[in-house]
């Protein structure tokens, strides 16, 4: 074959190596090459930038928005905030009101025990010594001296998510306890600072157990002024003895007695009777009758008293 001009066609020595020479010379396809060339130049940092932005911002957005919605979740509503508040309000009032009142009940029982006083005179020593007496037995004077303490507080807990009634205090069994003191020869008893009087009711509302109206929770600590002693050996000897016991062994109630030195039991005020009724004899009154009425006979009471969770009428 001949070239245009004429002349034979030059041949090339390494002709047959071709594909090798361009490998050698161009390692790289085009495409790589143009790709890797706009890198070097910034191109592409310059188009990637635009999407980096965009996730950041994104990211921004979600975030925020996660966190409202889990602010708004853990927050109540306003209205909820406003009622919780005026709540809380009115209880701080209503118990400010009640220590104001209490402290002026102190304060006339004090002046009701000095007109006392005064109108006796010291010529009715022995009246002022009786009514003196009576006021103790009464309960509307505070007292002093030795005597018996007698703690009962709840069963530990199993399950926290199960309340089990017979592993609490009830109202039962502070009754049962305290005419069992009663009967041991008490002088004045008192439930966690409040003094029992002749009108004293003890009752249960739901979980706390209410002493002439004022809620108490456990541990519930009976204290009794007397000859510790003999309280503690005439308390075992009664029912209401084998009912602590009962409670210790069975129920895993806690029970805690220990002689005191030193009590000191404050007074109720004025003891108000709205009225009475005088039984006949042939009224006896049924056990469930002088639970509620406060009767001093524990025998009775802790026969029929059980637990089955009453309300103590």
């Amino acid at each position: 074959m001949t070239s245009r001009h004429g002349q034979p066609p030059v041949r090339v020595v390494d002709a047959s190596m071709t594909l090798l020479n361009e490998v050698y010379r161009r390692p790289l396809d085009p495409g790589y090459a143009e790709a890797a060339a706009r890198r070097t130049a910034g191109g592409s940092v310059t188009r990637r930038a635009p999407r980096v932005v965009t996730l950041l911002l994104l990211a921004a957005v979600l975030g925020l928005a996660i966190a409202a919605a889990t602010l708004a979740l853990r927050q109540p509503p306003t209205a909820a905030i406003a009622a919780r508040q005026l709540l809380e309000k009115q209880i701080q009032q209503r118990t400010d009101d009640v220590a104001a009142t209490q402290a002026r009940i102190t304060r006339l029982s004090g002046q009701i025990q000095t007109l006392q006083g005064d109108a006796l005179g010291s010529t009715a020593t022995e009246l002022a010594r009786s009514v003196q007496s009576e006021s103790v037995a009464a309960g509307t004077v505070a007292v002093t001296g030795p005597g018996l303490r007698v703690v009962l507080s709840d069963a530990p807990a199993t399950d926290p998510e199960t309340q089990d009634p017979d592993a609490r205090v009830q109202d039962i069994d502070l009754q049962v306890l305290v005419n069992g003191l009663w009967a041991a020869g008490a002088e004045a008893i008192a439930i966690n600072g409040q003094r029992l009087t002749a009108t004293s009711a003890i009752r249960s509302a739901g979980d706390a157990v209410l002493v002439d109206m004022v809620a108490l929770s456990s541990p519930y600590t009976v204290d009794a002024v007397g000859n510790a002693g003999r309280l503690q050996a005439n308390l075992a000897r009664t029912a209401a003895g084998q009912h602590i016991a009962t409670l210790r062994t069975t129920y895993g109630i806690g029970v805690d007695t220990s002689s005191q030195r030193h009590l000191e039991l404050p007074g109720s005020g004025q003891v108000v009777l709205q009225y009475a009724t005088a039984l006949g004899p042939a009224a006896t009154p049924t056990a469930a009758a002088r639970r509620g009425a406060g009767a001093s006979d524990a025998s009775d009471v802790a026969s029929s008293a059980g637990r089955t969770g009453g309300d103590g009428t």
